[in-house]
């Protein structure tokens, strides 16, 4: 059980934030919005909350401004850029954030939650269950439904696939990793060296960018990572993403989360792309990573190597489960978090059947938090110095939104209010070299910011791996 609330100034805590800043905070309430039975209106406002709140800050730090800009944190853009990847149209087009074999499952027991979105995932799914490349949807669930779930998951795993079983907010809350969770704090921040204290960049033009002239190297996938990255970019800083040219990119999902960013392809383990990456770490002030915790390490990328080769530098790792616990090396993605913590269980329907978020909300929660985090080290290295490791874990963003699997007022309520579905007034349009977006607005709100990107995604991997 935790006693954290869910609001702004826990947010704000958890990222050692100057409390008396609080009060430049206004909220415009949208009944509707992110209905749910848990408090996801209230979680997703902190997280956005924060994120603005800390890039105007940072941003009056740099202008040499005695108080930081107002915050406006509005319910309705916020409910629309969490569905953002719903809200997206391509030449009017709409596009689908889930595979056919992303989906529940019964099992012999229970259910099962299994994520196959990429094609490497889809195939170690197969391979586990002992199936054909080419299997139907109908002959998983004929699968599925003979065996129990929790050897699903362990089967699936252990193949590096990607599935997670049905357990009640009980159920997670006796578990080893779910113990491990509950006694870490919400954003793990930590000082690497003794590097000097930064030395803010004069604004080029006016204190609206608090990023100009500052480099994020992305290291991050599908959502919750890059979504810190698009806030970051919003802001100014010149963000490029980096993947590796074996692993494959969802195009929708490209176009959905690097609006503002530039994109490129290494392999770090080919020497000439190494060192076109230890280029540009050696000028980079962020390093925000996305991938299993280790996985990175037995590259040299570990964060004190980081920091060691780049005094001065913020490292922001992001994982599914944490960097402890028996599943501190797993795989894992939002709705599977949503599965294993019983946020399932407690927004499932009145006949047992499993449910989810209004929307994958601790992705973009976790994803704001980060950009929030980020900006905060900054502010911070400023008067105290020192590389900094921020760390965050989706599963330790659920134990927030579930406390002991209730909402703050007590019992889960029968079913969640009506939703507020008007998004007319936070989506926009714009060409691309993919054809027309229509996409969701940024929520990041202080007076004088940014209202948008300043440029749509490019070809996904097409540009060069230099700084601009």
């Amino acid at each position: 059980m935790t006693d954290e609330h869910i609001d702004i100034a826990t947010a704000w805590t958890a990222l050692g934030g100057e409390p008396s800043l609080l009060p430049g905070v206004s909220t415009v309430v949208r009944e509707g919005a992110l209905a749910a039975r848990l408090p996801v209106r209230e979680l997703a406002r902190a997280c956005v909350g924060a994120c603005a709140l800390a890039g105007a800050e940072w941003g009056a730090r740099r202008a040499g401004l005695s108080r930081a800009p107002e915050v406006t944190v509005d319910d309705g853009a916020v409910a629309t850029a969490f569905h953002s990847e719903r809200h997206l149209r391509v030449d009017g087009r709409a596009t689908s954030p889930f595979a056919p074999l992303s989906r529940f499952w019964r099992t012999a027991d229970g259910w099962v939650r299994t994520h196959a979105n990429y094609p490497h995932h889809r195939a170690r799914l197969l391979g586990a269950l002992g199936l054909t490349a080419d299997a139907a949807p109908q002959t998983v669930e004929a699968v599925l439904a003979e065996r129990p779930a929790l050897e699903v998951e362990e089967t699936v795993c252990a193949a590096g696939g990607l599935a997670v079983a049905l357990r009640t907010p009980g159920e997670w809350a006796a578990h080893e990793q779910g113990r491990a969770l509950r006694a870490r704090p919400l954003v793990e921040r930590e000082r690497l060296d003794d590097a000097p204290a930064r030395a803010p960049l004069p604004l080029p033009e006016t204190p609206l960018l608090p990023m100009a002239g500052l480099r994020v190297l992305d290291l991050t996938r599908v959502i919750a990572g890059p979504v810190s990255t698009r806030a970051l970019a919003l802001l100014g800083a010149d963000v490029l993403r980096i993947d590796s040219p074996r692993l494959p990119e969802i195009p929708d999902q490209h176009l959905d989360m690097d609006f503002g960013k530039r994109s490129t392809t290494l392999d770090l383990t080919a020497p000439g792309d190494r060192a076109a990456f230890e280029d540009l770490l050696a000028s980079a002030d962020v390093l925000v990573t996305g991938y299993r915790p280790g996985a990175l390490d037995r590259l040299g990328l570990s964060a004190p190597a980081l920091a060691e080769r780049r005094p001065g530098l913020v490292v922001a790792q992001l994982s599914a489960w944490g960097a402890y616990g028996p599943w501190g090396g797993r795989r894992g993605f939002d709705s599977l978090v949503q599965v294993a913590t019983g946020i399932a269980v407690t927004e499932g329907t009145a006949d047992r059947r499993p449910g989810a978020l209004p929307a994958q909300a601790l992705d973009h929660g976790t994803g704001y938090l980060m950009a929030a985090a980020v900006l905060r080290s900054l502010t911070d290295q400023t008067e105290r110095g020192g590389s900094r490791l921020l760390r965050f874990a989706l599963a330790r963003t659920a134990a927030w939104l579930t406390g002991d699997g209730t909402p703050a007022g007590g019992t889960v309520a029968a079913s969640p209010a009506p939703p507020y579905e008007d998004a007319s007034p936070w989506l926009a349009e714009t060409d691309s070299g993919a054809g027309r977006l229509r996409y969701a607005l940024p929520p990041v709100r202080f007076a004088g910011s940014p209202t948008t990107w300043d440029r749509p995604p490019g070809t996904w991997g097409a540009d060069a791996a230099r700084w601009r």
